[in-house]
């Protein structure tokens, strides 16, 4: 058992990955084995790429406002956590990289990683669950083929992608999509006092989420955090299932098990 301590508190409050004793090795397997995370980040890069271009072809208002909906911030997001997971794949067959910890663009994937992952879940859970049932009048995605590959194909391939990688999830990175969520809301206020409307001309980006009803708008973002919180703490919790059951089917395990109490 892992006593908690001041630096572990300091690790969640700023974010900290905290891994200067992570090997680069671990990011580059799978839980699966000899087989490389090749086989599935490529074709996740490759899909959401393109759901992100179509995105913004069937988009229903000017290009400019696309970007103001967190479900195109999260479909972007995957497709960075992709594109990275395919270098740190490709770099470690390079030369080895003299960086002290963990090279640079393996904190970047692991940032991504963690934010990615809970925030896909998010904004499934919260389409489908709040927008999509309480409004019949918006459209937020006008193509249905497109509107499950953006709001429910998203948490598949995040799915995939947390299940068949063999590094670890931790419990103190909580507070990295909590900042990313930080971020969109910070975003949302200064879009709507800046006087933005969404492309309906109507003065908020989401109608659950209207900052002319600030106390409405607060309580949903609070519940929003916390559902959020709740989706990193599944996040780990699925990692940790994934690594034991790794290391009871095989005797010489790829991954390592996943403790969340390390920073």
């Amino acid at each position: 058992m892992i006593k908690y301590t001041w630096k572990h508190g300091l690790y969640c409050i700023s974010a900290f990955l905290g891994s200067e004793d992570e090997s680069v090795e671990i990011f580059t397997k799978s839980s699966l084995g000899s087989i490389s995370p090749l086989l599935w980040r490529i074709p996740i890069f490759l899909w959401a790429t393109i759901s992100l271009f179509m995105s913004m072809n069937y988009f229903w208002g000017p290009t400019k406002l696309f970007f103001v909906y967190m479900t195109h911030w999260g479909l972007l997001f995957i497709v960075l956590e992709s594109m990275f997971g395919i270098i740190v794949v490709l770099r470690k067959r390079g030369r080895p990289d003299a960086t002290f910890g963990l090279p640079w663009y393996v904190k970047t994937y692991w940032v991504l990683y963690n934010i990615s992952i809970p925030v896909a879940f998010l904004i499934t859970v919260f389409y489908w669950g709040i927008l999509k049932s309480s409004l019949d009048t918006v459209k937020f995605s006008p193509n249905p083929v497109l509107d499950v590959m953006i709001h429910g194909v998203n948490s598949v391939v995040m799915f995939v992608e947390l299940m068949f990688s063999a590094h670890p999830s931790r419990l103190l990175h909580i507070m990295q999509p909590l900042y990313f969520a930080g971020a969109y809301m910070l975003f949302s206020v200064t879009y709507y006092f800046a006087g933005g409307l969404d492309p309906w001309g109507n003065k908020f980006i989401y109608p659950v989420i209207d900052w002319s009803k600030p106390d409405q708008t607060m309580v949903v973002i609070t519940l929003t955090a916390i559902f959020l919180a709740l989706m990193h703490l599944i996040t780990v919790a699925m990692a940790a299932a994934r690594d034991s059951i790794t290391k009871q089917c095989k005797p010489d395990p790829t991954g390592v098990y996943n403790d969340g109490f390390e920073p």
